[in-house]
């Protein structure tokens, strides 16, 4: 028999699956809407371009050629990003490879770059978790990316970093050559995976580092480990526990049903699942610091030597030639 308690909460999950689909297929047609809109604001532009093209000399219609074309260039990109989880929010995982202090120094430039990045694209970020170095730098960090294609455009970044300047850790000023790795994890609101309890361990404890009296006096933070894969998450920027948890337990759901959704897609191309080492030759974008100046990336081929506007966060050639890269594998 079903008590009235048990019916009103499963109406109240029905309501909330509702809002949810609601809300999803709102995003969904506010996308579809602005794709549309965008389209029919080309074409416009450039039927205006060609009956200008009558009257005008070429040189008078440099300026409205190279706007439209820009135009054209983004909305190109945006046609790029129809894979399975392009259109989701993302989680960006850093962590420090080995060398102590100036590979953790280099975990922290890059953290800085990324979230430089998001801001260049108007997302938002949250951070959930970082983990101070020895000295410097960070060991780890994680944070949140929120806003419509977010992993689409966040992917590109998944790998080994290589960074090769001269130390400012070395008494003796050698150069030196540092590692960290890079994982994007788009998140996965909707899914049929269910986690058992005796696959997990939720650990409870005091945050540390920046965050105020809350954080480093209460027991706040929140790591979860599942056992079968060993994948472990933490969550520490929230308030409180019941916060943390959520969210840690939302962002080890998603990286499981990637996995999940990776290696599916790999058996279908009878490839071996990714095993990411950071270490020489795994890297998939170099940055040099001396003796002369470069980052390349290794996938495409697209580099540049200005290293300052790419640690400042634009990544933008970067992320679009990889795009194209993936476009042209097809």
């Amino acid at each position: 028999m079903v008590t009235a308690r048990e019916r009103e909460v499963a109406g109240l999950k029905s309501e909330q699956e509702n809002d949810w689909n609601d809300i999803k297929r709102n995003k969904k047609i506010s996308v579809l809407d602005d794709f549309i809109t965008t389209y029919k604001s080309l074409m416009t532009g450039y039927d205006d371009l060609v009956e200008l093209a009558k009257i005008c000399e070429p040189a008078e219609l440099e300026d409205e050629y190279t706007k439209l074309n820009t135009a054209f260039e983004k909305f190109y990109m945006a046609t790029l990003l129809k894979e399975k989880y392009d259109e989701n929010d993302c989680v960006v995982n850093i962590t420090a490879g080995a060398g102590g202090t100036e590979a953790q120094d280099w975990a922290d430039m890059v953290f800085r770059m990324l979230t430089r990045f998001a801001e260049q694209c108007d997302f938002q970020y949250e951070v959930n978790d970082k983990l101070d170095g020895d000295g410097a730098g960070i060991k780890s960090a994680s944070f949140s990316v929120k806003g419509v294609y977010a992993y689409g455009i966040f992917k590109s970044e998944s790998g080994v970093h290589r960074l090769v300047r001269i130390s400012p850790f070395d008494s003796q000023a050698r150069r030196h050559t540092s590692f960290c790795a890079v994982e994007i994890v788009p998140v996965i609101e909707k899914t049929n995976m269910v986690l058992e309890d005796k696959d997990i361990r939720i650990d409870v404890y005091r945050a540390s580092g920046a965050g105020g009296q809350h954080v480093n006096k209460t027991e706040s933070a929140v790591r979860i480990t599942h056992f079968p894969t060993g994948v472990v998450v933490t969550c520490m920027d929230g308030r409180s526990q019941i916060q943390n948890r959520a969210t840690a337990m939302q962002h080890l759901i998603s990286k499981l049903e990637f996995i999940h959704y990776e290696n599916e897609q790999r058996k279908l191309k009878n490839m071996q699942p990714i095993q990411m080492k950071i270490e020489w030759g795994s890297q998939i974008r170099s940055y040099v610091f001396c003796p002369y100046t470069m980052v390349k990336d290794h996938r495409t081929g697209c580099e540049t030597s200005n290293v300052g506007r790419v640690m400042d966060g634009d990544l933008k050639a970067f992320s679009d030639a990889f795009l194209r890269g993936d476009k042209l594998e097809k």
